[in-house]
C-alpha cells in the first residue's frame, strides 16, 4: 500500500488518520456525554475529564497534521459509479462542515477546560496553558457550545457513514472501500 494519496485511491497516512480519528472521536462523544452525568464520588469523575481533555489536545494535534496532509496530498478522483453528480458536492460540504464541527469542539473543549485559569495537562507529557484569565461565563457559554457541535458533530458522522454505505451497497461504486484500503 502506498503512504500518499493517488488520483484513484487513499495512500496509508490517510486511511490512518481517518480511522483512528473517527474511532477516537466517536469515543470521546460518548465519554463526554457519559462523564457529564457523574456524581463528586464517582471513582471517575475526576479521571475522566482529565482522559478527556488529555486526548481532547492530542486530537487538535492530530486535526492539523490532518489538515496539512490533506491539503499537501492529491484528493483521488471522485468514485465512478451511478451516484448523482450532487453527491460530490454534498461529500465536500459535508466534509467542511466535520472539520469545521470538529473545530469548534476542540476550541470550546479548550475554553471550558481553561475557565478556571488551569491549563491542560497531558497525560504528564506537557501542558497547554490557559491564555485567557479565569470566567465563570465563558465556562458556561463554552460548554452549551460544545455540547451543541458534539450533537451535531456525531448526527454527521452518522449520515457521513449512511453515505459511505449507500455509495457502496446501492451506487456500488468504490467510495468506501477506498477509505478501507482496498479500493
Amino acid at each position: 500500500m502506498q503512504i500518499g494519496n493517488s488520483e484513484k485511491t487513499y495512500g496509508v497516512v490517510s486511511i490512518a488518520l481517518h480511522w483512528v480519528m473517527a474511532v477516537v472521536l466517536i469515543g470521546m462523544y460518548f465519554i463526554g456525554d457519559y462523564m457529564v452525568e457523574l456524581e463528586y464520588y464517582d471513582a471517575l469523575y475526576h479521571t475522566l475529564p482529565k482522559w478527556h481533555k488529555a486526548v481532547g489536545v492530542i486530537l487538535g494535534g492530530l486535526l492539523l497534521m490532518r489538515l496539512a496532509w490533506v491539503y499537501a496530498q492529491p484528493r483521488p478522483l471522485p468514485a465512478s459509479g451511478h451516484a448523482p453528480k450532487l453527491t460530490h458536492l454534498l461529500g465536500k460540504l459535508g466534509h467542511l462542515a466535520l472539520y469545521g464541527l470538529l473545530t469548534i469542539m476542540l476550541i470550546s473543549g479548550y475554553l471550558i477546560s481553561t475557565a478556571k485559569g488551569h491549563g491542560i495537562n497531558v497525560f504528564d507529557w506537557f501542558e497547554v496553558p490557559a491564555l485567557l484569565p479565569q470566567s465563570k461565563e465563558r465556562d458556561e457559554l463554552a460548554g452549551d457550545i460544545h455540547e451543541i457541535a458534539g450533537i451535531l458533530f456525531i448526527l454527521l458522522v452518522g449520515v457521513h457513514a449512511l453515505a459511505a454505505f449507500i455509495h457502496h451497497f446501492y451506487w456500488k461504486d468504490n467510495t468506501l472501500t477506498r477509505m478501507l484500503g482496498k479500493g
